[in-house]
């Protein structure tokens, strides 16, 4: 399908509608609209220019808003834009904001909050995670100002008026506007942060645009929201009171939520699942996402910089095992990083020895690990660090085992744990050998996936690089024709799969436990967002 070039287009212009809970008719509301919800761990941070992880970004979205949002179902609607336009290029892009849109604070959000915070995100100073985030946008100068070559103020967003913000884009991106309903690109209070700085996201300081407002934190305890009365579609939202809970144990979750402490819970024990699934079915949601289970290879430590050692990797590991006996819950096994079934990646192939069997794989792993100079009186010897949770332990546990037996003791591995706080910042300064990495898009597009592994890209901390891989993703952006560029997209990944550059391990589903009284929770969006303004609770 080729993307029209003929004039500039209105996408969407829906002023006058309201999105926020559905409530089918003739449903009775409960007259206590509360719900308490894991969030499965302590966020590292509420400042949406300093996040990274799934955690982070579900307590953002409830206290901001971007240009866009979505709906239950993961649709993307609008948010604090009301309509948008392109230049027949795809390269400059117009936003209309709704004048009523205003702060917890009850100022106006306007296109200035915008440009601020879009600044605020490329400014080497702000050593935000997600600063690659507006050259993947494409937008003018990001790079060079993240380099630290040129001044934040040349970024290419304009606030035209206080209600219209321009974007200038290097390379046409047809799929833009899905991109911004993203935590990383959401407005910032400009007058809140310069008076406090980093203290802003305390919870006596905090100020935001989105349906909730922070009125209680506890730290690894619990974070508290009450609706936005500012909110521009407060009137539409049902949750007047909402509660995060940072429950890591799989195990406490599901007793949590038995026990009545829980509304929706956090995910589902592989024990569990058929014990669960056959006593309670109607409160299990498992729906496919798009998220890659894998492990990531740091390329700056040997002897992973040698292609032998991280292709004996992925030949001796018995994904299988993993998705049939340890999780047992539908998850997918891959050998790719970038989900075929998302928008534009199916063209994406499975590498050839995909289809080997087992035992062709692993003596093909013992002879590259012989000859990289390892044996079973001097194995290849590491440690595989994941962020704190008995899901991760397990399926640890089974791939040092795998691959210990696969390679008939050529590979010793050992296990570190660490909270999810510190696991981050040791990934981001790349202190481990392999590490968990379950990636999960940002927007149902296949760059999501394909940017990660840039080499000047802020999220990946592998140090892996390929000006061959580079070129392909940067050639992509300026091709028209979809088709074209899912045939990009899947040579990029034919050169992480020859590079063996990561570990995958399998495609997500995402299981959770849902009161039957909780409604607007479909567990279709395949981004896997909770969003309170999307749910209500009945009689």
């Amino acid at each position: 399908m080729k993307y029209s070039v003929l004039s500039a287009t209105i996408i969407f212009g829906l002023s006058t509608t309201a999105f926020a809970a559905k409530v089918p008719e003739g449903t009775v509301l409960a007259e206590k609209q509360e719900i308490t919800v894991n969030n499965g761990t302590e966020p590292q941070s509420f400042d949406p220019n300093q996040i990274a992880g799934g955690p982070e970004s579900q307590v953002a979205l409830q206290l901001f808003e971007g240009l866009v949002t979505a709906d239950e179902d993961g649709n993307i609607i609008p948010g604090v834009a009301v309509s948008w336009e392109h230049s027949p290029d795809f390269k400059q892009w117009t936003f209309k904001l709704r004048p009523e849109a205003k702060w917890s604070n009850g100022d106006p959000v306007t296109a200035h909050d915008f440009v601020f915070a879009w600044q605020r995100l490329v400014t080497p100073a702000t050593a935000a995670p997600y600063a690659s985030y507006l050259e993947f946008l494409q937008i003018e100068n990001a790079n060079e100002i993240i380099e630290g070559k040129k001044s934040p103020d040349t970024l290419g967003i304009k606030a035209v008026d206080d209600y219209t913000l321009q974007l200038t884009l290097n390379n046409p991106v047809p799929y833009l506007v899905s991109m911004t309903a993203h935590p990383s690109v959401f407005p910032l209070p400009q007058k809140v942060i310069e008076k406090f700085g980093d203290s802003w996201v305390k919870k006596e300081n905090i100020v935001g645009n989105g349906a909730y407002k922070l009125v209680d934190h506890v730290i690894n305890g619990k974070i508290v929201f009450e609706r936005n009365p500012f909110y521009w579609n407060d009137k539409e939202t049902v949750i007047d009171k909402a509660t995060f809970l940072a429950i890591e144990s799989g195990v406490a979750d599901v007793q949590r939520y038995r026990a009545g402490d829980l509304d929706v819970n956090n995910g589902l024990p592989a024990e569990l699942y058929a014990k669960l699934k056959k006593e309670i079915p109607n409160e299990i949601f498992n729906n496919r996402i798009l998220t890659t289970y894998t492990y990531d290879i740091n390329h700056s430590k040997p002897p992973f910089n040698d292609i032998r050692v991280r292709k004996a990797l992925n030949l001796a590991l018995d994904r299988n095992i993993i998705t049939d006996k340890v999780l047992g819950q539908g998850q997918i096994p891959t050998y790719v990083f970038t989900p075929p079934y998302i928008n534009e990646g199916h063209k994406i192939q499975q590498p050839a020895y995909a289809n080997q069997s087992m035992q062709e794989r692993s003596a093909e792993a013992i002879k590259l690990l012989e000859e990289a100079g390892f044996s079973q009186s001097n194995p290849l010897k590491f440690t595989i660090l994941y962020n704190t949770n008995e899901g991760h332990k397990k399926i640890a546990i089974a791939v040092a085992s795998i691959w210990k037996k696969n390679t008939n003791g050529l590979i010793n591995v050992k296990l570190e744990n660490q909270e999810w706080k510190t696991f981050l910042d040791t990934r981001r300064q790349g202190n481990y050998e392999i590490a968990l990495s379950g990636w999960g898009a940002d927007y149902n597009q296949a760059t999501t996936f394909t940017n990660y592994f840039l080499s000047d890209s802020s999220q990946n901390s592998t140090f892996y690089k390929s000006k061959a891989y580079d070129d392909v993703i940067t050639n992509a952006y300026k091709i028209e024709d979809s088709e074209a560029r899912a045939e990009a997209y899947a040579k990029a990944e034919q050169i992480l799969a020859d590079d063996f550059a990561l570990i995958p391990f399998y495609n997500y589903v995402r299981v959770r436990l849902i009161k039957p009284y909780v409604g607007g929770y479909t567990g279709k969006d395949p981004l896997a967002r909770v969003l309170l303004q999307n749910l209500y609770i009945k009689k």
